[in-house]
């Protein structure tokens, strides 16, 4: 294919803001900050009405890590995603919260939301009581479904339930697509634009927000679900990346002691144009965005553009799950306070 061809068209999909950014430096209506907190980075992007990411106007707030299965790293994101959520929740004594977990609980990587609902700690059955301790907050949740199980849009049915028991905020959990590999289930997006069910797999359905329902809307969502055009295109720089580790550092006589397995990916490479169209010939001429459209164009005609899940997400998701909901109740209740 002729790197001049009009790939425009060729759209590959992601929920994050941060995959949008990239290495881009200068972006109209974008303003972003990376902060570490408990060992966790924490990207806050900020989002003017006009923006070269092409996303709603609002804030987006990303925590990075590393195995969220390992139990330091899962306090730590669950410590850190409680104090985001504070913050961008702002709550009173008297609000009153609805949680919704979009998803499929009947496919894995989908299951996200309604794994965090199973495990969010409710009160308002027992504020309507009178029973309820004054250090928990009003609370209710849902698991809507999906609308190839229900037959009704997702929001409509939100916004039923939202306009008969009136709260006062929504927090909304789902999983979200993404255009790297190394975030899947690494990476937490918090925004309080809302959010569109399904938009990660290409399903376009009525968004949920401030706009629709008339109260605050902070959506929670985690990539779980990548592209095959993107794990292709990685696994292309992946090669580059690699002959360019092993011509730089393994004829290097301070090289020799190191392990063989040494993940080159970490490892500062310096990398030449040349030497990258040598290997890869016209391939390696095409820069990141111009080598997933073209691999999108190849693919997606023919039906082989799929979705792609890690093969250990069974575990991963109920690890991430526990984290999201112990933030929500951490950040909503004073839960200490009743020990």
């Amino acid at each position: 294919m002729d790197k001049e061809s009009d790939l425009s068209k060729y759209q590959i999909r992601t929920d994050l803001a941060i995959d949008e950014i990239g290495e881009k430096s200068k972006l109209k209506g974008v303003k972003y900050k990376t902060d570490i907190i408990n060992g966790i980075k924490v990207t806050n992007v900020e989002l003017d009405s006009e923006n070269d990411l092409n996303k709603k106007k609002g804030k987006y707030i990303t925590l990075e890590f590393e195995d969220i299965t390992d139990s330091k790293n899962f306090s730590n994101v669950t410590n850190t995603l409680t104090l985001v959520l504070k913050k961008i929740l702002k709550l009173k004594k008297n609000s009153y919260g609805l949680i919704v977990g979009l998803g499929n609980d009947k496919s894995t990587p989908d299951s996200l939301g309604p794994l965090v609902i199973n495990d969010v700690i409710v009160t308002n059955h027992m504020y309507i009581l009178n029973e309820m301790s004054t250090n928990y907050r009003r609370v209710s949740a849902i698991n809507p479904g999906v609308m190839g199980e229900t037959g009704i849009e997702t929001s409509d049915i939100i916004e039923s339930v939202v306009n008969k028991i009136k709260p006062t905020y929504l927090i909304v959990i789902d999983s979200l697509a993404s255009k790297s590999i190394e975030r899947l289930n690494k990476t937490i997006q918090i925004t309080d634009t809302g959010i569109h069910p399904g938009s990660g797999i290409g399903n376009k359905r009525k968004e949920i927000s401030y706009e629709t329902l008339n109260i605050p809307v902070i959506a929670i969502g985690v990539p779980t679900v990548v592209d095959a055009t993107i794990i292709v295109s990685d696994t292309i720089n992946f090669i580059y990346k690699n002959y360019a580790f092993n011509k730089e550092y393994l004829n290097n006589p301070k090289s020799k002691l190191t392990f063989n397995n040494v993940n080159y990916l970490k490892k500062e490479i310096k990398e030449e144009q040349k030497e990258k169209e040598k290997l890869l010939g016209l391939v390696g001429t095409l820069n990141d965005e111009e080598l997933q459209r073209l691999i999108y164009e190849v693919l997606n005609p023919i039906g082989y553009n799929l979705m792609v899940t890690p093969k250990e997400i069974d575990f991963v998701i109920k690890k991430m799950s526990n984290a999201i909901s112990n933030s929500i109740n951490n950040s909503i209740h004073n839960i200490d306070k009743d020990l």
